[in-house]
């Protein structure tokens, strides 16, 4: 995992993404200097403004440098299609959260009442997999649904499974993450 160090410059980097859509330009294109940012790694970046999701995508496998996929994310979740797209309106309220994950790892269970056992609430990210449908919850979402079976539940309901849904084809994957923040206010945008 990274360092506060690096973690703090993940976390501008995506701010300076969004700074430069806001304003009209093209985000971040230099390697940073930081070289555990410039291995390949995953990350969901999150943006809020004064407590109210505007964005948040992600990727779950580190297919790209971790700085580019920070960036690419931040790009994305200002335009998360579930949510009004983020304006310069919101940049002096906008906090950044960039969540960086460990690798998905099998989580072998026969059932549902099983895997409500075997989670780690606060603590585990989750990731169930039906064919080619998916669905994941960060382990920030256990502030929200503190209870092992809530969560299993809404997250199934995310992912457009019934209540109690259970199949011998679903795969359940856990992860963890280091989270890092880039918070309001912020100062005025470029002109």
């Amino acid at each position: 995992m990274l360092d506060p160090a690096d973690g703090a410059e993940l976390a501008r980097l995506a701010v300076a993404a969004v700074a430069a859509r806001l304003a009209g330009g093209a985000g971040p294109d230099d390697p940073p200097p930081r070289p555990p940012l410039c291995e390949p790694g995953a990350s969901f970046v999150t943006l809020e403004v004064r407590g109210r999701l505007r964005g948040c995508v992600g990727s779950l496998d580190a297919a790209r440098p971790l700085w580019r996929d920070a960036v690419r994310n931040a790009l994305r979740a200002m335009r998360d299609p579930r949510l009004p797209a983020v304006t310069g309106v919101d940049w002096p309220d906008l906090d950044v959260k960039v969540s960086v994950l460990t690798a998905p790892e099998p989580l072998p269970v026969a059932d549902a009442p099983a895997l409500v056992a075997a989670l780690r609430p606060g603590v585990d990210g989750l990731l169930i997999i039906d064919g080619t449908r998916r669905a994941t919850f960060l382990p920030g979402v256990w502030h929200k649904l503190p209870e092992p079976d809530r969560f299993l539940a809404a997250l199934l309901a995310k992912g457009g499974w019934p209540a109690g849904y259970w199949s011998s084809t679903l795969r359940v994957r856990r992860y963890t993450t280091s989270e890092f923040r880039d918070p309001a206010p912020r100062p005025p945008l470029p002109a």
